[in-house]
């Protein structure tokens, strides 16, 4: 069942990418929280909020270079969900962009929507990579982040970590591990979110204004259009 604040599209597309646009996104909802051992805030967090105060005031979402292994990730995404779906027998949905149902400017797209409580996040890294988190047996702490926001915006109960690389030996390729809703993860997420968005309302605010009684025009303005 798609929840009801989903907005539909194909991830992926431009239409997607716009709705995106000027949004806290669950894929970089760790970046939101990014601080030091200490409990300061990263210049990596700084950047995420740069690149989104870049979008609301330009409406243009930010570039981001897209290296082979994401192109390559991205390709194996639908062999991922089919072996998830006969492991598991279950049919998965594919989903768009989901929207917070209380918190603006916030929002996630889901890999997949599994029943009516469940979601899946896949991952296709690299062979090292899936073999670390084979051998480790549980969901990578750094992943729980997206996760915990997918199902703060869908309201989903669990999220089955998927993990996918078919250069593996069959009985390897596929890895899945349920990762359970907690209510306190995600009380805590909501609130560092809507803190983030604060903050960036804060900068917008602090910009220059425009000059007063600048009549703004596409046409050159003449001697009598400009007041000071």
């Amino acid at each position: 069942m798609t929840p009801a604040n989903h907005l539909d599209c194909e991830q992926g597309s431009q239409m997607w990418a716009e709705l995106r646009c000027g949004i806290v996104t669950a894929s970089r909802t760790r970046d939101a929280f990014n601080t030091t051992s200490k409990g300061v805030y990263t210049a990596e967090r700084a950047k995420y909020q740069a690149e989104i105060v870049c979008e609301i005031l330009t409406g243009q979402p930010y570039p981001h270079h897209v290296t082979k292994e994401m192109e390559w990730g991205r390709d194996q995404e639908s062999f991922a969900r089919a072996g998830y779906e006969m492991e598991r027998d279950v049919l998965v949905e594919t989903c768009g962009f989901v929207l917070h149902p209380v918190i603006p400017r916030f929002g996630a797209s889901p890999d997949g929507l599994v029943g009516s409580d469940g979601l899946i996040q896949i991952k296709c890294p690299t062979t090292a990579t899936h073999l670390s988190w084979l051998r480790a047996g549980t969901v990578p702490l750094e992943h729980t982040f997206q996760m915990t926001a997918e199902m703060a915006c869908t309201a989903r109960d669990w999220c089955d970590f998927v993990s996918f690389d078919p250069r593996m030996p069959e009985h390897l390729q596929l890895f899945v591990r349920r990762y359970d809703r907690n209510e306190k993860a995600i009380q805590s997420l909501e609130a560092e979110v809507e803190h983030f968005n604060r903050e960036i309302d804060e900068i917008i605010a602090a910009l220059p204004g425009k000059p007063q009684g600048v009549v703004l025009s596409m046409d050159q303005p003449n001697d009598d259009e400009v007041q000071f």
